[in-house]
C-alpha cells in the first residue's frame, strides 16, 4: 500500500493506493511500481505487438498468489491461448478462460433473427454471459480480448461507449481490476475508450528495412500516478515480455571520486597527463586500422590488472580477432577474459534495440561492478538506432549515467576514409566526451605511418604534441614528438628542420 497526496498537509487529499504488479519487472519500473488496483486499463497495439502475452503475464502474477482471475476471449479459442502459454513455458493453472466465440449453431439460417438488428441481440447476449461468469467466479482481475469484437457488436459509437461505461461501473462495484485489449484494427478508431480508462498503455511494432522487428511501448495516460514518459524498448522472447525502461541519468545522481586510470604504457600516460579518469568518457577517433581497439583493450587490461572489472561491447569485429591481435602484442586481454575480470560481448546491431543495449551496460555496471566500459564502435551503435537524430540524445544520457557511477567509458569512432583532411565521422560525439584521442595515418618517405595526439581533455593537463604510434615487436610503442614534420594531420606532412632541437645522444 502506498499513500499518495495531491496536496501535502491536506487530510482530505490523502488516499490509499494499492499497487499491483503487471508481471513485467521493467513495466513496473516505468509505472512507479505497478498499476493501481480496482481500475480499468486499456492496452492498445497492432496485431503481433504482444498484447495477449502482456495480459497473460498480468493474470499469472495474480494466479501465483492463488487469487481468481478471468480471461474473456472474443477472438481466440481456449486451445489457442493455452498453446501460446505452452510456447513460453508457462503454467496456466489457476487462470479461467471464458470463450465467447460464435458456435456452429449460430450459423444455421433458421436460427437467424430477422426482427431485430443482429448487433442488438448479440451484444446483449454477450454482455449477459460475461456478467454471469463474473458473478460465479468473483475474480480480482479480468482481461477482455479484444475490444474490436465488442465494437463490431455494438454497431455504432454511442452504443459502444455506453457499453464500456456500463462495464466500468459494474466492475468498480466488485473491486475488480480490468484490462481491455484493443488491436487497433478499426478504420474509424477514436479516443473514446482512452478517455474512459484509468490508464492507457500503447504497444508499437516497428519494421526496419533490415533486421528483425523492433517493439516499443509508452504510457499514454495514467491518472494520479507519476510514470516515466517517452518510449521504452521491449522484446518478446520465450518466457514473456522484457521491458527496458528508458534511461534517465538524473535518477542516478551522486558524486564519485575521480581516480586516475593509467594505461600501463608510460609514454601514452605521459601524453595523457597520467591517464584517463574514472567517471569520465574518452573518445578514441581515427581511421580503420590505426589501433583504436588495441588501445581500448590496453586500458581495459590495465584496469583488470589492478583488480577492477571491465566490460567490452564490440560491434565491428569478432571477439577471436581482437583476442588474437592482443596475444601478438602481449596485451593481457585473453587472460583477463578467461579469469572473468573482463567480459567481452559481441553485439549484432541488426538484432539489437538501443534500450536493450543500454540495459545490458547497466547490468554490467550495477550487477558485475564494471569500472571500465568500452563501446567499439559508435559506428555500430549508430546502426542499431532507428534514426541518427536519436543517437546523440541517448548517448548523452548513457555517458551522464556512467559518469555518475564512477565508470570510465571509452568510445571508439571510425573515420570514413584513410588519409587526408577530408575524413569525416558518421556522428560527432567529440563534444560529449571528456577526452579525445586522435589517431591518424600520415605518409612520409614512401612509408605509411601512424600518429597519436590528445586534442581534448577536460579538467586536467595533457601533452599537446603529436607522437608516432606503432604496434610491432610484440608491444605498443608511443614514440617521441614528431617535431621535424608539420602538417601531419593533413596526412601528407612536410619535413621541417628549421628550429628543430638537436637529437638527443643515444643512451
Amino acid at each position: 500500500m502506498v499513500r499518495d497526496a495531491s496536496a501535502p498537509g491536506s487530510q482530505e487529499s490523502v488516499y490509499e493506493r494499492e499497487i499491483i504488479s503487471t508481471g513485467v519487472k521493467g513495466l513496473d519500473d516505468v509505472l512507479s511500481g505497478g498499476l493501481t488496483a480496482r481500475r480499468l486499463y486499456l492496452v492498445e497495439g497492432v496485431p503481433g505487438s504482444g498484447k495477449t502475452t502482456l495480459a497473460m503475464q498480468f493474470l499469472m502474477a495474480f494466479a501465483r498468489r492463488g487469487e481468481p482471475v478471468l480471461y474473456v476471449t472474443l477472438s481466440e479459442t481456449d486451445e489457442e491461448l493455452r498453446a501460446v502459454a505452452q510456447s513460453h513455458g508457462w503454467n496456466f493453472t489457476g487462470i479461467n478462460i471464458h470463450e465467447l466465440m460464435p458456435s456452429e449453431q449460430d450459423l444455421e439460417p433458421e436460427l437467424q433473427n430477422t426482427m431485430y438488428h443482429p448487433s442488438e441481440i448479440e451484444l446483449a447476449e454477450t454482455t449477459r454471459r460475461i456478467l454471469r461468469q463474473v458473478e460465479e467466479l468473483k475474480p480480482v482481475c479480468v482481461v477482455f480480448d479484444s475490444l474490436s469484437e465488442l465494437r463490431l457488436l455494438a454497431g455504432n459509437a454511442l452504443r459502444y461507449r455506453r457499453q464500456i461505461l456500463a462495464l466500468k461501473q459494474f466492475f468498480a462495484t466488485r473491486a475488480c481490476t480490468v484490462l481491455l485489449l484493443d488491436d487497433m484494427t478499426a478504420s474509424d478508431r477514436d479516443l473514446q475508450v482512452q478517455s474512459i480508462a484509468h490508464g492507457v498503455i500503447v504497444l508499437e511494432q516497428l519494421n526496419p528495412e533490415y533486421g528483425s522487428e523492433r517493439r516499443r511501448l509508452r504510457v499514454a495516460k495514467m491518472r494520479g500516478v507519476s510514470f516515466r514518459g517517452g518510449y521504452h524498448d521491449y522484446v518478446i522472447r520465450r518466457g514473456g515480455i522484457d521491458v527496458f525502461p528508458r534511461l534517465v541519468a538524473a535518477e542516478h545522481r551522486h558524486i564519485s571520486e575521480r581516480t586516475m586510470l593509467p594505461s600501463g604504457v608510460p609514454e601514452l600516460d605521459h601524453l595523457l597527463g597520467g591517464g584517463i579518469e574514472l567517471g569520465t568518457s574518452t573518445l578514441i577517433v581515427g581511421a580503420a586500422g590505426t589501433g583504436k581497439s588495441t588501445l581500448a583493450a590496453q586500458f581495459a587490461s590495465a584496469a583488470a590488472a589492478r583488480g577492477e572489472r571491465a566490460a567490452m561491447f564490440i560491434f565491428d569485429e569478432g571477439p577471436e580477432t581482437l583476442l588474437s591481435r592482443c596475444r601478438q602484442l602481449n596485451v593481457p586481454l585473453p587472460q583477463c577474459v578467461e579469469q572473468g575480470s573482463i567480459t567481452l560481448q559481441q553485439i549484432d546491431p541488426a538484432e539489437l534495440t538501443p534500450g536493450e543495449f543500454t540495459h545490458t551496460i547497466r547490468q554490467a555496471v550495477e550487477q558485475n561492478g564494471a569500472k571500465v566500459i568500452v563501446i567499439d564502435s559508435l559506428n555500430g551503435y549508430l546502426n542499431a538506432m532507428p534514426a541518427e537524430r536519436h543517437l546523440t540524445i541517448q548517448l548523452h544520457e548513457l555517458l551522464m549515467y556512467l559518469g555518475q557511477q564512477g565508470v570510465a567509458t571509452i568510445l571508439i569512432s571510425a573515420h570514413q576514409g584513410l588519409i587526408g583532411s577530408a575524413m569525416t565521422s558518421p556522428v560527432d560525439a567529440s563534444y560529449l566526451a571528456d577526452a579525445v584521442i586522435l589517431m591518424r595515418y600520415f605518409e612520409t618517405r614512401g612509408e605509411v605511418r601512424q600518429a597519436i595526439s590528445i586534442v581534448k581533455k577536460r579538467g586536467g593537463e595533457h601533452e599537446r604534441t603529436i607522437r608516432e604510434f606503432r604496434t610491432s615487436g610484440g608491444r605498443i610503442h608511443v614514440g617521441e614528438a614528431l617535431r621535424e614534420f608539420r602538417g601531419i594531420l593533413t596526412g601528407v606532412p612536410v619535413l621541417d628542420t628549421m628550429g628543430v632541437p638537436p637529437a638527443r645522444p643515444p643512451s
